[in-house]
């Protein structure tokens, strides 16, 4: 029932792609399967987390393919949830949970995302309740609209987001104990998917979510009727746009809470977490450049921001690996 959906593309059979199979090489994955579904996920990063995919490549290449892993898995089990065919969508996403823990509890699976996520765990020790937790949330989209408050959407956006930061934690490596970093970590994700939330206001409406708590909406008078009243005008009214500001001010004090959280990682981390905190919070730039209208057009953060951010943290990354090779 979990119709392999999402875009194909094609390796050779000894798992060999370019880059991808460097860092496989970096990362010791040697078993031919293996490295076929660690390019898949590679590859569905590459497609649909570009900002993301781009962050990636500041980490060493030993540590990029469980990146792809975890991006790979997320990415399948959103495509069910916000692409529905004619499959049932509540059992294409229990047959997904199913799967999923047998192949944790296995350690291997036949499905190419599932083999490079459960041997990712499995490499890095993670715990499968960040797995669950996440698949919980994928629930929640089936059924819940939206949200009354923050402590509401609390509970979605643990699963969500929350658990995907503390899934990376291992992968990036700590300074000290991964305890101290990982309010941090759970933190920063929070941040990534709300500035998601604000900048998909349009698109999330569209399927008929709403993500932005309703409480705080409507201390500006907001509510889906004048969200929708705005969509189907094509811009934000004023009202619209006093609300998004109070709440992208909300955001921008996620980051500057989750931003201590990256001294406390590897150093050969910090540039792409570095990267991906800055090019995140530039879409809330966007956003107020555009004088908060979620609706004229989407947020992005121009091709030259992301060059200019992300040149200077590659020179950054490669420093420190240079320093890390000499220590060696």
């Amino acid at each position: 029932m979990w119709a392999d959906s999402v875009a194909e593309y094609r390796v050779g059979e000894d798992g060999s792609a370019g880059m991808g199979s460097r860092e496989l090489d970096a990362a010791g994955i040697a078993d031919p399967r293996l490295r076929r579904a660690y390019l898949r996920c590679r590859a569905l990063n590459a497609r649909h987390g570009r900002t993301y995919f781009l962050a990636t490549r500041l980490l060493g290449p030993a540590r990029r393919p469980a990146v792809h892993a975890l991006y790979g898995f997320a990415r399948w089990a959103d495509e069910i949830v916000d692409n529905p065919s004619t499959v049932d969508t509540a059992e294409a996403l229990a047959d997904l949970e199913t799967c999923l823990l047998h192949a944790l509890k296995e350690g291997e699976s036949e499905h190419p995302v599932l083999a490079a996520l459960v041997d990712t765990a499995g490499r890095f020790d993670m715990e499968h309740a960040l797995f669950t937790d996440f698949m919980a949330s994928m629930r929640m989209d089936l059924t819940v609209t939206e949200y009354a408050t923050f402590a509401d959407l609390g509970r979605y956006v643990r699963g969500s987001a929350e658990v995907i930061g503390l899934q990376m934690l291992p992968v990036l490596g700590t300074v000290g104990p991964r305890a101290e970093a990982a309010p941090y970590a759970a933190r920063l994700g929070l941040a990534f998917q709300i500035t998601n939330f604000l900048r998909d206001v349009d698109e999330d409406l569209e399927r008929g979510r709403i993500y932005l708590p309703l409480a705080e909406l409507a201390a500006f008078d907001v509510d889906r009727e004048r969200l929708t009243w705005c969509q189907e005008r094509g811009s934000a009214d004023q009202a619209v746009r006093a609300a998004l500001a109070h709440l992208i001010a909300l955001n921008y004090a996620d980051y500057r809470a989750a931003a201590p959280g990256i001294d406390l990682l590897a150093p050969e981390s910090r540039p792409c977490v570095r990267t991906a905190f800055r090019l995140y919070r530039g879409i809330l730039d966007e956003i107020v450049a555009a004088e908060y209208d979620v609706f004229a057009r989407r947020a992005v953060v121009p091709k030259a921001r992301r060059l200019a951010v992300a040149v200077p943290a590659l020179g950054a990354a490669l420093l420190t690996r240079g320093f890390q090779e000499v220590a060696r």
